[in-house]
């Protein structure tokens, strides 16, 4: 009988292997396309997917300078529209109102006395069309349509866009941002359309952070007797209301799955 050696090394066992079920195997192409997925940490300690991720407008934005923006969407009626530039006046207050052009055509007037007091307009499409029904050439024409009414109107372009109804998809999305636009939705909802009285448009209104952006109609029924206590809650409270497009960030930025635009991070969190 042959010795091995002194301090030699035996042969390691050999495992006997174990295939693995059938649904495993089914299973690992999904789980590692999973895998390749990149997590970041969102606000609150939420984990938000970045690959193949919805495109998003942008509701809020991530700053702590206690700047907040309201917006006014006009798309009917005018009558209350004087008495809301009236008290921003009162208030010394800039802001942002969105347009259909129905409203541009029948209230040149109103376009044009909304620009003389330092308010900026954004678009609000031409018709007033459930946007997320259109094909790209529907949009298009939505974006292109309001845009050349108040050139005409007023000889400006606006830059921003908000969906009617609130309604949008990724065609929407990326259409009108090829077309120069930023999309903007609201993170706050005064409701004031549902009429419901002015203090519950003011309990609504003032629930408030900063980089919020604050959702009114110019003809709710409402607007002109809620408008001031809010105002004046904002000032109070140490907020600074700016237009629209002076609460966003400028440089390299990203949004968020909460649509809350962001500063682009050059690191990985860990999750």
């Amino acid at each position: 009988m042959i010795k091995k050696a002194a301090g030699a090394l035996a042969a390691p066992e050999k495992k006997k292997s174990h295939p693995l079920p059938v649904r495993t195997q089914a299973f690992l192409p999904l789980l590692l396309v999973l895998l390749c997925c990149v997590y970041t940490a969102g606000p609150g300690n939420t984990i938000s997917v970045l690959a193949a991720k919805r495109e998003l407008p942008i509701y809020c934005v991530d700053r702590d300078d206690n700047k907040i923006a309201i917006s006014f969407d006009a798309s009917w009626g005018g009558d209350k529209t004087l008495q809301i530039l009236d008290i921003l006046d009162r208030y010394d207050v800039k802001t942002t109102f969105f347009l259909v052009d129905i409203w541009t055509q029948k209230y040149p007037d109103l376009v044009k006395e909304i620009l003389a007091r330092g308010h900026e307009i954004g678009n609000h499409s031409l018709t007033h069309a459930h946007m997320s029904k259109l094909d790209q050439q529907g949009v298009i024409k939505e974006l292109s349509g309001m845009a050349d009414g108040l050139e005409k109107v007023a000889g400006i372009r606006p830059t921003l866009f908000r969906p009617p109804y609130g309604e949008y998809n990724d065609l929407v999305v990326t259409t009108a941002r090829a077309q120069g636009y930023e999309v903007v939705q609201w993170s706050v909802d005064s409701q004031d359309w549902k009429n419901r009285g002015a203090q519950d448009i003011v309990t609504r209104a003032t629930k408030v952070q900063s980089g919020d952006i604050i959702l009114f109609h110019n003809d709710s029924e409402y607007i002109v007797q809620a408008l001031p206590e809010v105002l004046n809650y904002y000032l109070k409270n140490g907020y600074n209301v700016v237009p629209v497009s002076e609460i966003l960030l400028t440089g390299e930025t990203q949004i968020d799955v909460q649509g809350r635009q962001r500063p682009l991070s050059t690191k990985i969190p860990e999750v």
